[in-house]
C-alpha cells in the first residue's frame, strides 16, 4: 500500500493490543534472538567488518550526492542492453505503468519476486482491480498471501506465524489459489516447503510475466541484483518472457566493483550467511532460445518520497538502506510490538524513520512512529551502513513537535506541528528559560529537594504513560550546587582543603 495499512491506528495504540497477545511475543522472541545469534557469529568471522561497513556507508553517500548522475548513467546502460527505462514519481503512476504493461502482453496474471518495492506501493491491490492476478512466490510472502495477512519482517514477512498456524493456512487457503495442500500435511518444515514447492512449480511453468525488484543496480552496465535463500526468484528471473522490475532510486550503485562490499555485509547482516544461495544478476534481455531471461525488460524507476527524503541532510541517510533487517533483530521495541504495529510494510527501527519521510508525517500513524523506539543505539551498532537510526529518530521527533521547513512532492513547506505536542513544547520551554536562568534554576532546586516527601510516587495526567512501567527517580536531599559548596568549598570552587 502507498500509505498506512488500512484501518491501523498509531503506534502507541497498536502496540499495546501487540503486546499482550502471547504467542505473537513468543514466536517473535524465538525468531528475532535466533537470528541476531546467528548473524553476530558470522559477523564475528570477518576481521575487517569494520573497514567494510564503512566502505559501504561512503559507496552510498557518494551515490546519493550524485544520484541525479548515475540515474541517467543507469537508464543509458539498460537502454543499450534492450531494456525500457520508465520513472514513476510516486505510487500510483509506478502502478498505472506496470498494469498497462502487462495488460499489452495480454496475459491475466504474473508471478512475483519478494519486493519491498511493490508492497510499498500496493501493486497486488492495483492489479486486482484490474483483473490481474499476482502470485507471490517467496515461502515467507505466500504465507502472508495466502493467509490474507500483512507482512511484519523484511526480511522474514511471516515471522508471526509458527509452524502449525501455517499448516492451517495451506490446508484452507492453498486449493483457491491453485494446487491444494497435499493430504494429511503436517506441521514439519520439510512437508510445508513440499507442500510450497508443488503448489508455486505449475506457476513458474505457466507464467509468462514476471514482477520483481531488485537489491541493487549498476549504473555502469545496467545490471540488475537480486539475491535471495530459496530460488523463487531465480526461476521468476528466468521462465517468464517478459519481466518487469520495480525499484527505488535509492538501489543504484555506481560500478560492478561496488557490489563486492555489499554482496559480503548483507548476507552476513541479514540471513547470517557467508554468501546468498542464490544471487542472480541480469542485464537487458536475451535473445529466444539462445539463453535462460526475459525477452522484454522493462524497469520502473520509483521515487515515492525518496527524493524528498534525499533533501533532508540528516534524514537522507535512511536511503542506505540495503533491507538486511538487522535493526529489526536487535529492537526490543520490535521485539515485543511486532511488525504490524508500525501500520507499514516497513516496520522496525528502518520503518520507523524510513516510513515518516516517503509518507510525510500528517497521519497519526507517521507522526506517532519517531517515538517507538527506547533509542537504545543497538540498531545503528549492526546496521551494515551505519545508518544512525537514533540521530534520525530524535531529528523527526523535533519535526513531529516543533514543525518547521521540509520538502514533500518536489515542494519546500513549512510543517505545522503535530497535534498532542502542546505539553511537551511547553515542557521544553520551561527548560530552556530555566537553563538559561541560574538563579532561578538554583532556586527550583532547593525546593524540590526541601518538598521531596510530599513528591507523588506516579506522575499525573500524561505523565502516567512513563511512570506507569518506571519507578520515578527521587529527589535527592539536596541539590548538587550545595552539596559540593558544603563538601568542596565555595562558589568560587575552591576545595575546603585548600
Amino acid at each position: 500500500m502507498s500509505g498506512t495499512f488500512i484501518g491501523m491506528p498509531d503506534f502507541p495504540r497498536a502496540a499495546r493490543d501487540a503486546v499482550h497477545d502471547p504467542v505473537l511475543r513468543g514466536n517473535l522472541r524465538h525468531a528475532t534472538h535466533t537470528i541476531r545469534a546467528k548473524r553476530a557469529g558470522a559477523v564475528g568471522e570477518l576481521s575487517d567488518w569494520a573497514a567494510l561497513r564503512e566502505a559501504g556507508r561512503r559507496i552510498k553517500d557518494h551515490t546519493l550526492h550524485h544520484l541525479d548522475r548515475y540515474l541517467v548513467q543507469l537508464e543509458e546502460s539498460v537502454t543499450a542492453a534492450g531494456g525500457t527505462v520508465h520513472w514513476a514519481a510516486d505510487a500510483g503512476e509506478a502502478n498505472r505503468i506496470v498494469t498497462r504493461l502487462v495488460r499489452q502482453t495480454g496475459e491475466s496474471e504474473v508471478v512475483k519476486v519478494k519486493s519491498m518495492a511493490t508492497q510499498e506501493i500496493g501493486l497486488n491491490e492495483a492489479l486486482e482491480a484490474a483483473g490481474i492476478r499476482a502470485y507471490e512466490t517467496d515461502l515467507a510472502e505466500l504465507i502472508v498471501q495466502l493467509g490474507g495477512d500483512r507482512p511484519s519482517h523484511i526480511l522474514v514477512p511471516a515471522i508471526h506465524r509458527n509452524r502449525g498456524e501455517i499448516r492451517d493456512v495451506f490446508r484452507s487457503e492453498m486449493g483457491a489459489w491453485g494446487r491444494p495442500a497435499p493430504e494429511g500435511l503436517t506441521d514439519a518444515p520439510a512437508e510445508l516447503a513440499e507442500a510450497a514447492r508443488l503448489h508455486l512449480r505449475e506457476k513458474f511453468l505457466r507464467a509468462k510475466v514476471g514482477v520483481s525488484g531488485a537489491n541493487f543496480m549498476v549504473a555502469e552496465t545496467g545490471t540488475m541484483v537480486v539475491v535471495e535463500s530459496e530460488g523463487n526468484g531465480r526461476m521468476c528471473l528466468t521462465l517468464p518472457e517478459t519481466l518487469i522490475s520495480v525499484v527505488g532510486i535509492e538501489k543504484v550503485v555506481p560500478t560492478w566493483r561496488d557490489l563486492e562490499v555489499f554482496l559480503q555485509t548483507l548476507p552476513r547482516s541479514s540471513t547470517a550467511e557467508r554468501m546468498n544461495p542464490y544471487t542472480s544478476m541480469w542485464t537487458g534481455t536475451t535473445d529466444a532460445g539462445t539463453a535462460d531471461g526475459p525477452r522484454a525488460f522493462h524497469l520502473v524507476l520509483l521515487d515515492n518520497g525518496r527524493t524528498d527524503a534525499l533533501a533532508d541532510r540528516v534524514g537522507r541517510q535512511v536511503l542506505r538502506c540495503i533491507r538486511c533487517s538487522a535493526c529489526l533483530n536487535v529492537c526490543p521495541v520490535y521485539e515485543r510490538a511486532g511488525g504490524h504495529a508500525y501500520g507499514s510494510v516497513y516496520p522496525g527501527p528502518i520503518g520507523a524513520v524510513l516510513s515518516p519521510q516517503l509518507r510525510g508525517t500528517a497521519g497519526s500513524v507517521d507522526a506517532s512512529l519517531p517515538y517507538a523506539s527506547t533509542l537504545c543505539g543497538a540498531c545503528y551498532e549492526v546496521c551494515p551502513v551505519a545508518i544512525d537510526i537514533p540521530e534520525v529518530l530524535v531529528h523527526l521527533r523535533e519535526r513531529v513537535a516543533e514543525g518547521g521547513p521540509a520538502v514533500r512532492r518536489g515542494e519546500k513547506v513549512v510543517l505545522r506541528p503535530a497535534g498532542g505536542h502542546a505539553a511537551e513544547r511547553a515542557a521544553m520551554r520551561a527548560a530552556r528559560w530555566a537553563f538559561t536562568h541560574p538563579g532561578a534554576l538554583r532556586a527550583a532546586q532547593r525546593l524540590a529537594s526541601r518538598t521531596r516527601r510530599l513528591h507523588p510516587r506516579t506522575l499525573p495526567g500524561p505523565g502516567r504513560a512513563w511512570s506507569g512501567a518506571r519507578d520515578l527517580p527521587a529527589v535527592p536531599a539536596e541539590p548538587f550546587r550545595d552539596w559540593w559548596r558544603r563538601t568542596r568549598g565555595d562558589s568560587s570552587g575552591k576545595g575546603a582543603a585548600e
